[in-house]
């Protein structure tokens, strides 16, 4: 079996622009099955929907929309797909030095260098600066050339100033370290999501990136500051609550489709993490939505 390294995506601006902005309406950006990096800082904000996140080892399910940014070379996974339901996606992408080598360095910048410096691990930011700085993202994409330019800074400089975000991956979590890493590292992150619903053994892991099982288990928590297992289990648990929310199965069904074989420890597991049982979860967000 053929395994995939990320993709590299090729980002080239528009004619008369420093930096790439793009509208997409339902279902035009389907990049889902796609892991890929590029070193543009990617702004990416989706009106409504829902679906699966991965960026860098972090896995989460979003509703409602999502207003993330995403660091230089940072691999991830696109967040919408034919279930998504999104009325329209934003991406904005520019490099760090798109305005000049020098540009972060002076005071007034001092805020969005430090946002930016954050971006490498992954923002996830909260509803309210979503709804403000989501429509300012759809405006600033009709504006002229240099009004859009003087938009983005101040797009940039409002999430510095709010303290309404989450960083994705904990412990500085960077996939631009040594080649050799990103090479191994995405290679076991491919596996996993190809394969999360099967049975997923540390021995066969090991035997993938060419090591013995207590140096793979040491390297993987070096490298995404979590252990293997749980990596596999937040994969799992993700998928779980994309189907609560989003098909008609039975709790049970949703356990095994999700790459559970326990009910037991599936239940148990999903309450770790979510801090609830499936059942309430899907009844608490059937409620929200409605």
């Amino acid at each position: 079996m053929k395994h995939l390294h990320p993709s590299f995506e090729a980002i080239r601006p528009g004619i008369g622009s420093s930096f790439t902005s793009l509208k997409f309406f339902t279902n035009e950006n389907i990049k889902s099955h796609v892991w890929h990096y590029h070193p543009e800082i990617e702004l990416i904000f989706v009106c409504r929907g829902s679906g699966k996140r991965q960026i860098g080892s972090s896995i989460s399910y979003f509703s409602e929309g999502d207003l993330v940014l995403i660091g230089s070379n940072l691999p991830h996974c696109g967040l919408t797909n034919e279930n998504t339901h999104n009325d329209y996606e934003m991406v904005i992408q520019f490099k760090p030095d798109f305005l000049g080598e020098n540009i972060w360095s002076i005071p007034e910048m001092q805020r969005i260098t430090a946002l930016l410096e954050k971006s490498k691990a992954g923002i996830v930011f909260g509803e309210e600066v979503k709804k403000a700085v989501g429509k300012k993202i759809v405006e600033m994409h009709d504006a002229s050339s240099l009004d859009k330019l003087c938009r983005l800074l101040n797009i940039l400089d409002e999430l510095a100033l709010t303290e309404d975000y989450r960083i994705l991956n904990a412990g500085k979590y960077y996939l631009q370290t040594q080649i050799e890493d990103n090479e191994r590292i995405n290679l076991i992150f491919n596996y996993v999501k190809d394969h999360f619903k099967e049975d997923i053994t540390l021995e066969e892991m090991a035997d993938l990136a060419h090591m013995k099982v207590p140096s793979f288990c040491r390297y993987f928590k070096k490298i995404t500051n979590k252990t293997f297992t749980r990596f596999v289990n937040e994969y799992r648990i993700t998928h779980a609550l994309k189907l609560l929310a989003e098909q008609p199965l039975s709790i049970t069904e949703v356990c095994f489709e999700s790459g559970f074989n326990n009910f037991s420890y599936f239940n148990k597991t999903f309450k770790e993490y979510i801090g609830k049982s499936p059942s309430q979860y899907r009844k608490e967000f059937n409620y929200f939505i409605e």
